[in-house]
């Protein structure tokens, strides 16, 4: 390949040379910033006239433990090639924790997993199964392991959204039945069957079509029927499912699983609406064992109405955000122990004292007071720290809240430290290092994804998930 011939213009610099060019290299006399001189990675002694302290000795003085560790590891695994500069062995770089790239981070109780499909599977009567939801990558929580600790804990079935997260569940060896809880496109149809997916179906060509490919390939074609009875999402109408089944029911290969629908209401106090739904259902299921269809596994009750409607649990309930310990209501709390499984934490990234009246953050919104330390975490709005809880929110240092202040950024946010002294209160000194909790529970102290959603004026569910984009999780 000729230099012209390379892509998205870069040129061989590798086997040659503008005209006058030197490297950093050369003009450093052959010697590599990473191994030689001040501030290097396993840098020599410093002569008296090198006044500036070394890279090691900054870092060390503001992150102790951290930075000796760091730099021990570059001492230890950098490979110096001949004649060239130190280079890095990539095995042993990607060995480095994600918590020590980046002091931000989700814990995820599985514990607590295991305690919310035990709540909720007590409420069931024998016989009925239970469905972990855990699309949307478990609600931002992990997909794989959720699923596999709901399984170990007493779960049935497993409910994803898309044949990719269905995929994911399938590499990872969970072997568990997994339904699409939508209809995927008709291209996917030879993932469903070679991953052993059920879709949900509700349209004719799809059903047709799907059967067909599995008729091809000799194999079944397993899946559950959507009916809609009243949300208007998806779903085959309530009242029209035996024509429905009249035209898709002759292909041999097509093998009806399961039957459901979903509530748009159960989470709310007035029922009128979940009422009108569940004989809507009852109706449609009885139509098909009428009609001499077997409706398979029925199954309409996702966490409001598990916990609240016994008479819905049919063959199977769905559990959501229950499995995760947020309430789907404030009408659910009294009736379930339910516990949280997601913490967000951080570490202090950065101190300052600002002097009264100077700003803070985009916008300079807040002020400070004065008599305040200012610390700033490496957590924002792109890691699920939604913008609109700027100065809305606190976190939690040493047990005691402290109010988040100025606009949250994109990768991270800032709070105060009252420095004054209060009889009734421990005086904090925030130190670089110290870790910080954006939501979860210390002594005495709690932030919860639902207060965030309350002044966010949304769902917890969509402030859960927003964790889950982009900061490492650790499993505890």
């Amino acid at each position: 390949m000729t230099d012209q011939e390379l892509p998205n213009g870069f040129t061989g610099f590798s086997r040659r040379k503008p005209e006058g060019f030197v490297s950093a290299h050369d003009a450093m006399g052959g010697r590599s910033p990473l191994t030689d001189g001040p501030g290097a990675f396993g840098a020599r002694p410093r002569t008296a006239a090198s006044a500036a302290p070394s890279a090691y000795e900054a870092a060390s003085a503001a992150f102790g433990d951290g930075a000796e560790a760091a730099f021990q590891y570059a001492r230890d695994h950098a490979r110096p090639d001949e004649g060239g500069p130190a280079q890095f062995d990539p095995d042993k770089l990607r060995l480095i924790p994600a918590l020590d790239r980046r002091w931000a981070w989700t814990e995820v109780d599985l514990n607590a997993v295991r305690h919310n499909v035990t709540a909720v599977k007590q409420r069931l009567s024998a016989g009925v199964r239970l469905m972990a939801v855990v699309k949307a990558d478990a609600y931002g929580h992990g997909a794989v392991r959720v699923a596999k600790t709901a399984l170990n804990s007493g779960a049935d079935y497993l409910g994803v959204a898309t044949v990719d997260e269905a995929i994911e569940l399938r590499e990872a060896l969970v072997n568990a039945p997994i339904l699409v809880l939508s209809q995927p496109p008709q291209a996917a149809i030879p993932l469903l069957l070679a991953y052993k997916v059920m879709p949900s179906v509700y349209t004719p060509d799809f059903a047709i079509q799907y059967a067909e490919t599995a008729d091809a390939y000799g194999m079944r074609a397993p899946y559950h029927l959507a009916v809609n009875t009243g949300m208007n999402r998806i779903g085959v109408r309530h009242d029209e499912v035996v024509e429905f089944m009249g035209q898709v029911s002759f292909h041999r290969a097509l093998d009806l699983v399961g039957t459901f629908t979903h509530f748009a209401t159960a989470d709310s106090t007035e029922t009128l609406d979940f009422q009108i739904q569940v004989k809507r259902f009852i109706e449609a299921v009885s139509a098909l064992n009428v009609a001499g269809i077997d409706p398979g596994i029925v199954h309409a009750a996702n966490t409001a109405a598990a916990v609240r409607f016994p008479d819905v649990h049919f063959d199977m309930v769905r559990l959501g955000v229950g499995l995760y310990g947020l309430h789907p209501s404030p009408v659910t709390r009294p009736m379930i122990d339910l516990r949280p499984v997601m913490s967000v934490h951080a570490r202090i990234t950065d101190v300052r004292t600002v002097p009264m009246s100077e700003g803070v953050s985009y916008g300079m919104n807040y002020r400070s007071p004065g008599s305040v330390k200012i610390c700033t975490v490496p957590v924002g709005y792109a890691d699920g720290l939604r913008r609109g809880l700027s100065g809305r929110t606190d976190v939690i240092l040493r047990g005691q809240r402290c109010r988040q202040v100025g606009n949250i950024c994109m990768d991270q946010c800032m709070f105060e430290v009252d420095m004054r002294t209060y009889a009734n209160r421990q005086k904090l000194d925030p130190q670089i290092g110290d870790e910080v909790l954006l939501v979860g529970r210390e002594g005495n102290s709690i932030v919860t994804i639902d207060d965030m959603a309350n002044t966010l004026g949304t769902i917890n569910y969509e402030v859960a998930i927003g964790f889950g984009h982009r900061m490492p999780r650790l499993y505890v």
